[in-house]
């Protein structure tokens, strides 16, 4: 199937559409995908009586689902219990773009926005799925070496499943866009590159003897991208569900 296909793609609507710099957007789910797994941390903004809200937490996605968690006691969460309008974004930050004049300045970055109804996952068994496909999905195979969470733990978090029903993608990868009638301006311009990188693992001071670091982390391995890193993780997490 053609990449470009409907099918494949998130419909336009008023509100899912770039409306600045629009050759930047695209509705392409794989687009999106790749933006939303590359990252740990999202947003998700709300609205409660009037009052707008925008909360950070964890998502995780299983095809175009996303979920996050968070305690029981959450206002947000509290909210959507009977399932509440949600936008949920992710952003990259990729480099500081300087340029030779201050309206050229800019960023490159990599953004997603999706908008869904979210509503508490409730069934026990679907719980205790999404629950072990948090940690599976950025460790994967970690799950079976934990012990199980407690019924205490399970009752005390809450997720939130929602279907993206409507969702774009938005993104600059490019040098500065001088004008050029300030190329002979003394002034230094360029991109100064921008990532977030794993350092070194600080191990717990009270394992048991002979525990080392283990294989199934191997992709947060020193010095590697944090986003190469996730995107691999989804790949895994995606190939053993």
């Amino acid at each position: 199937m053609d990449a470009r296909s409907p099918q494949n793609s998130y419909p336009v609507t008023p509100t899912n559409k770039v409306k600045r710099m629009h050759e930047r957007g695209s509705y392409d789910r794989e687009a999106v995908y790749a933006i939303l797994d590359s990252a740990f941390l999202c947003h998700v903004a709300y609205v409660i009586d009037g009052q707008p809200y925008c909360t950070p937490t964890i998502h995780w996605r299983e095809g175009d689902w996303l979920y996050w968690h968070g305690s029981a006691a959450s206002r947000m969460l509290k909210n959507q219990k009977q399932g509440a309008p949600v936008c949920l974004t992710v952003s990259h930050l990729d480099g500081l773009v300087l340029a030779r004049s201050g309206f050229n300045h800019s960023a490159n970055y990599r953004s997603a926005m999706c908008f869904g109804t979210a509503a508490i996952v409730e069934a026990p068994e679907e719980k205790q799925k999404a629950l072990k496909g948090i940690i599976e999905r950025f460790y994967p195979g970690r799950a079976a070496g934990l012990r199980e969470n407690t019924a205490q733990e399970e009752k005390a978090t809450t997720v939130i499943g929602m279907r993206i029903e409507q969702a774009s993608a938005k993104s600059r990868a490019k040098q500065v866009g001088d004008d050029e009638e300030d190329f002979g301006i003394a002034a230094w311009a360029g991109v100064i590159p921008v990532s977030t990188v794993i350092g070194a693992p600080q191990t717990s001071p009270n394992l048991p003897e002979g525990v080392t670091f283990p294989a199934h982390l191997a992709p947060y391995r020193e010095g590697r991208r944090l986003d190469d890193a996730l995107a691999e993780c989804q790949q895994a997490y995606e190939a053993g569900a």
